[in-house]
């Protein structure tokens, strides 16, 4: 597997493309063990008017398409940003043993800071979380991002 900065820096490249359609910018990849990568995905909410489409959303659906099964069970997802309580949700469904993030979301996260979904002992499902992996970078792109919006 290769080192979480450098998956890091692969999802941080997907994020800076959400910028081009005014989405926010956040970038998902999901590898397998060996490091390749099985599929991408960058918010496109504002792109496709899908309130659905967050990066992770759009990664996990292109993986089950490329391996032509839900259950990713063997993947690891690489975020930009903590999943929220809908990609957390997705992540379980889909059997994604670990996920790993940059940026803590103090607002809606739901894998450590507001809720940890991911971990939850009541579910039959548990993942391996790490977060904070580039936070300095991811969370200045989502700073500026929202900056110019609000200017």
């Amino acid at each position: 597997m290769l080192e979480p900065e450098t998956l890091m820096q692969i999802a941080l490249e997907e994020a800076r493309l959400a910028l081009d359609t005014g989405d926010v910018p956040v970038g998902a990849v999901i590898v397998d063990g060996s490091g390749r990568v099985i599929a991408k995905g960058r918010n496109e909410r504002e792109a496709t008017k899908d309130p659905t489409a967050h990066a992770e959303i759009i990664a996990i659906r292109r993986a089950a398409n490329q391996l032509q099964s839900w259950q990713l069970n063997e993947l690891t997802l690489v975020v930009t940003l903590e999943p929220c309580a809908m990609c957390a949700g997705a992540i379980l469904a889909s059997r994604i043993p670990r996920v790993i993030f940059a940026a803590w979301d103090e607002k809606a996260g739901a894998s450590g800071s507001v809720h940890d979904l991911l971990r939850d002992r009541r579910l039959p499902h548990r993942v391996e979380v790490l977060g904070g992996i580039l936070e300095a970078e991811s969370q200045t792109l989502l700073r500026e991002f929202f900056e110019a919006r609000r200017s």
